[in-house]
């Protein structure tokens, strides 16, 4: 209740700079920028980015930033609660089924992933720079690409920019960002082997990978090749799974085996611990594994089998959590849906608008494509939008606990 009132009240005073300066006149319109701005979602409603003063543009890409590792998360590394309550904090906020101490204090830990996360920033910036990205513009795509969130500052997003090293720079650091941080740590203590046995990250690069080639295979007729196509496909690819949003192409307008492809990727996500949203490759490879046990148990009434993930077993506590997690995920999903619709837009409109945002993505297809923006929504539907990018973002439940009655009823 703590994590998801303190980003409620967060973005309703985060907004207030577009409100009160005119940038944005609806407040509903400036709630939806900051919430899609700290939940590193990218939606935006503004049909010209480019008209906003520098001042504008620095916030509404420095929310990014602040939102991916999470607002509480630097609170506990700056200042650690007493009582222990600090770890139920840091799972609320922390992406993914379940959250660890890399280390026995929790201060600690949050301290360690703020620096990967700087240090990390710092590097795309340099390369950026070294790239002849101007520095105010090196600084708030590194703020889009570090908090995987997709707020561009130029109305064609990334397109603006043609150059392969530059986007590729981009390409590298969204795949880099969503990775689970506690690989970086691995790493940085010289536990290099154990980093890269890690089953999700394995995984995750291997789905980037596939994703990558098979869009390539669609698109090189429309790119003259297949060095430029491999390019904009591993791109787009990168931008989708790891929910950061940026675009090189409208991919609005590519084959429908492309953009089926992209779409089933808004829910994939990133990896659990990163800064990325979906539903976390972790979550979708023990859904595999648990349908694999349950086969394996029909052909095998009296065999034993444990659910294990890098080695270790999932316990029966984290395997429920993730089935009330799927039910109550689709649950929402298809509550927003049922209200968005009454906009009458097609379907594939309302579909794609309510799968990025909920899983914090950005564009979607048709109408919210790369090139468009959320502004024909009406106040209803963008505040259903609003509440499914924080559900997105806390992974449901601190949301959803503010609907229960017994939360509000004293003990």
């Amino acid at each position: 209740m703590v994590v998801s009132l303190s980003w409620i009240i967060m973005s309703l005073l985060g907004a207030l700079p577009f409100y009160l300066s005119g940038c944005i006149p609806s407040y509903v319109d400036a709630m939806f920028e900051m919430v899609s701005g700290f939940t590193t979602t990218g939606a935006s409603i503004l049909t010209d980015v480019e008209a906003l003063p520098n001042c504008m543009l620095f916030w509404r890409s420095f929310s990014h930033w602040i939102g991916g590792m999470g607002v509480l998360v630097f609170i506990l590394a700056v200042l650690p609660m007493a009582g222990g309550y600090n770890i139920h904090v840091m799972k609320a906020e922390s992406p993914g089924p379940s959250v660890d101490k890399l280390v026995p204090k929790v201060s600690t830990t949050a301290k360690i992933l703020y620096k990967i996360y700087f240090v990390m920033t710092i590097i795309q910036i340099f390369l950026l720079l070294a790239g002849g990205m101007p520095l105010f513009d090196s600084l708030l795509h590194t703020f889009g690409t570090a908090g995987t969130g997709g707020f561009g500052i130029k109305n064609n997003s990334i397109a603006y920019y043609d150059s392969y090293y530059l986007q590729g720079v981009i390409t590298v650091f969204m795949i880099l960002f969503g990775i689970n941080f506690n690989a970086y740590y691995l790493i940085l203590v010289g536990h290099v082997k154990e980093s890269f046995r890690l089953e999700e990250v394995r995984w995750y690069l291997i789905i980037i990978l596939a994703a990558t080639l098979l869009i390539t295979f669609d698109i090189r007729d429309g790119f003259g090749g297949l060095f430029p196509a491999f390019h904009h496909a591993a791109f787009q690819v990168a931008s989708i799974i790891t929910t950061t949003g940026f675009s090189t192409v409208d991919f609005n307008l590519w084959p429908e085996f492309s953009r089926f492809i992209l779409v089933a990727l808004i829910f994939v996500g990133a990896c659990a611990g990163s800064t990325g949203g979906g539903m976390k490759v972790s979550r979708i490879l023990l859904m595999a594994k648990n349908v694999k046990q349950g086969l394996f148990s029909m052909i095998h009434p009296r065999g034993v089998r444990v659910i294990q993930m890098d080695g270790k077993r999932v316990g029966d506590d984290v395997m429920n959590a993730l089935t009330t997690y799927v039910f109550m995920y689709f649950f929402v999903f298809l509550g927003s849906m049922l209200i968005v619709s009454l906009d009458r837009f097609d379907f594939t409109t309302n579909f794609t608008a309510v799968a990025t945002t909920f899983n914090n993505v950005g564009p979607g297809l048709n109408e919210v494509g790369p090139l468009s923006n959320f502004s024909m929504y009406s106040p209803l539907s963008k505040l259903v939008m609003i509440f499914d990018m924080l559900a997105g973002r806390l992974e449901l439940f601190p949301m959803l606990v503010l609907f229960a009655p017994g939360t509000w009823k004293k003990n």
